[in-house]
C-alpha cells in the first residue's frame, strides 16, 4: 500500500539539512551487508538454532522505543554497543501508539489507522519528501543486521488494541499483511505479537495478526509478548502461528504480588511448566524486572531493581530450560533523552549512559557459559540438588551428559547428589556471574552426596555457578 504525500514539516527539513553532512557516512546498504542466518526451532523443540544447525542462545535487550526516539546516528551507537556486550536480539515496538512518529517528525500512520501506513515513494534520507517512518524502520533493521542483531518487533502495542475501538480485526489483518510484505525478505525479523497485554482478550485480533504474519512469512519466528506474570502458553500454545513461548515475569517483589496463583518472582516455574507442554516449544523470560526500575513499577519511592536481580532472573530461567533471556533497563527501554519531560517509572537517567549499567554488561556471561558446553543435550535437572530451598535460597540446576551447572543467588551451601553426569570423577570450579571468571576448586568422586560451599558470606547478590565437568 502506497500513500503519497507532497511535503514534510519544516522542522524535519531543518533537521535533515543539519544532518546532511553525515548522511553518507551513516548510510547502510542492505545489499553490502550479508543477511543473518534464518532462525528456527531446534529438533529437540526446546531451543533455537540457525538454519545451518548452529546453536542460537537468545540474549535480548528491550529497546522498545528505538524506532520512535533514536536518530540514525543513535541507532548505530545503540546496536554497536549491544553487539559488543554479546546481545543478539533487541525487542522493539513498531507502533507504540497509533499517533507515533519518529525523531524526524515522520508519522507512521494516516489518521491513526493501522490499515493505512503512511508510506512515501523512495527512501532518500537527504530528501524529506521521500524519507518516511517505515524507511527509518528499514534503516534500523540494516544497522541491526550489520551488528549481528535480530529485531523482535511488536506490530502494535497491546494498549492500542485494549482500548476496544481503535483497532478491529479487518484493520489488524491489513496491517499485518503490510508488515509481512514489506519485511518478507528480512532474515533478522522476529515477531512479538501482543505487547504487554492479556492474551485472553481480543483474541480475534491477536490471532488475525499472528496467522497473517506466519502464513505469509513462514520462515520468520512468531510469539506473543504477554502481560506481567503471564505467559503466551496460557492462551496460544497450540496456535499454529506461535513458534515459541514468551512470558513476562514482571516487576513486583514476592510481597507485592497478591495473586495466589502467580509464580511471583519464581520465573523458573514458567519454564518448568512450559517445558512439559505438548507440542514442545522453546520458552524464555521476555520481560523480567528492569534494572533501575522501582519494585512494583509505579511507586517511585520503592527500591529499584539492581544488576543482581537481573542475574538471578537470567540464571534461574535459563537453568530451568529457557532458550535464552531478555534483559531490560528502565532508561534504555524508553530511550530517555536529556531535557525530556518526566520519564516513565521515575526514570531520570539518560539512555546512552545506562547502556553501561552493571547488569547490561553481565548478561553476556550466562550466554558464554551455556554455549561453552554441549548445547542441545542440556536439560533442567533439580534431582541434582538435595537442599533446593525457596525464594532467594533456591538452587537451580541444569546438565548435559558430561557437565552440570548449579546456581546460587546468595552463596548458599549446595548439597548435591553426584553421579548425574558420566565419569568416575568430576572437575569442579566456581563461575562468577558478575565477571565471567572461573576458578578451579579441584577433582571430586562422582558418587554419593557432596557439599560445595561458595566463596564469601551468604547474602543476596553473592551469586555463583558451580561447574562440574566429567573427568
Amino acid at each position: 500500500m502506497k500513500i503519497m504525500i507532497s511535503k514534510k514539516k519544516i522542522g524535519k527539513i531543518i533537521m535533515l539539512t543539519v544532518l546532511s553532512c553525515v548522511a553518507i557516512s551513516c548510510k547502510v546498504n542492505q545489499e553490502e551487508t550479508k543477511p543473518l542466518a534464518k532462525l528456527e526451532v531446534a529438533p529437540n523443540g526446546h531451543y533455537f538454532q540457525t538454519e545451518d544447525g548452529k546453536p542460537f542462545f537468545w540474549l535480548g535487550d528491550t529497546g522498545w522505543l528505538t524506532f520512535g526516539k533514536l536518530s540514525r546516528e543513535e541507532m548505530k551507537t545503540y546496536f554497536q554497543d549491544r553487539k559488543a556486550k554479546g546481545y543478539n536480539v533487541v525487542q522493539v515496538m513498531v507502533l507504540h501508539s497509533l499517533a507515533v512518529k519518529n525523531v524526524y517528525d515522520d508519522m507512521a500512520l494516516t489518521n491513526e489507522d493501522v490499515s493505512k501506513p503512511l508510506v512515501t515513494e523512495g527512501n532518500n534520507f537527504e530528501n524529506p519528501e521521500e524519507y518516511d517512518y517505515w524507511d527509518h524502520v528499514d534503516y534500523a533493521l540494516d544497522v541491526a543486521q550489520e551488528n549481528g542483531i535480530y529485531l523482535a518487533m511488536v506490530p502494535v502495542w497491546g494498549t492500542n488494541v485494549a482500548k476496544g475501538d481503535k483497532v478491529n480485526k479487518e484493520q489488524a489483518t491489513q496491517y499485518a499483511k503490510f508488515l509481512a510484505d514489506r519485511y518478507k525478505n528480512r532474515t533478522n525479523v522476529i515477531w512479538l505479537n501482543g505487547g504487554d497485554t492479556h492474551g485472553n482478550e481480543f483474541k480475534d485480533i491477536w490471532n488475525a495478526i499472528g496467522n497473517t504474519l506466519k502464513t505469509n512469512n513462514p520462515d520468520q519466528l512468531v510469539t506473543f509478548h504477554p502481560f506481567g506474570r503471564t505467559d503466551s502458553s496460557d492462551d496460544y500454545h497450540k496456535a499454529d502461528w506461535l513458534d515459541f513461548n514468551m512470558f513476562q515475569s514482571g516487576h513486583k517483589r514476592y510481597d507485592q504480588d497478591t495473586v495466589k496463583t502467580a509464580f511471583k518472582e519464581d520465573n523458573y516455574k514458567f519454564v518448568h511448566r512450559d517445558w512439559d507442554l505438548k507440542p514442545t516449544k522453546p520458552t524464555l523470560d521476555g520481560e523480567p524486572s528492569y534494572e533501575g526500575i522501582p519494585h512494583g513499577l509505579h511507586d517511585t519511592l520503592q527500591p529499584k531493581w539492581k544488576d543482581q536481580d537481573l542475574r538471578r532472573y537470567a540464571y534461574w530461567s535459563v537453568f530451568a530450560g529457557g532458550a535464552g533471556f531478555t534483559y531490560g533497563n528502565n532508561a534504555v527501554m524508553q530511550m530517555y533523552h536529556k531535557g525530556e519531560k518526566k520519564g516513565a517509572y521515575g526514570n531520570k537517567a539518560i539512555w546512552s549512559d545506562e547502556l553501561h549499567a552493571p547488569g547490561a554488561s553481565q548478561m553476556q556471561y550466562v550466554k558464554k557459559l551455556i554455549l561453552e558446553h554441549n548445547y542441545f543435550d542440556r536439560i533442567p535437572d533439580q534431582s541434582i540438588v538435595v537442599n533446593q530451598g525457596e525464594k532467594y535460597d533456591y538452587l537451580a540446576a541444569t546438565r548435559g551428559n558430561d557437565y552440570a551447572l548449579i546456581y546460587t543467588y546468595n552463596g548458599k551451601t549446595m548439597t548435591l547428589n553426584m553421579g548425574k553426569i558420566k565419569g568416575e570423577k568430576v572437575k569442579a570450579s566456581w563461575f562468577d556471574p558478575k565477571n565471567g571468571e572461573e576458578k578451579s576448586i579441584g577433582e571430586f568422586k562422582n558418587e554419593g552426596v557432596l557439599d560445595f560451599n561458595p566463596p564469601g558470606e551468604k547474602q543476596d547478590g553473592n551469586d555463583w555457578v558451580l561447574v562440574l565437568k566429567s573427568k
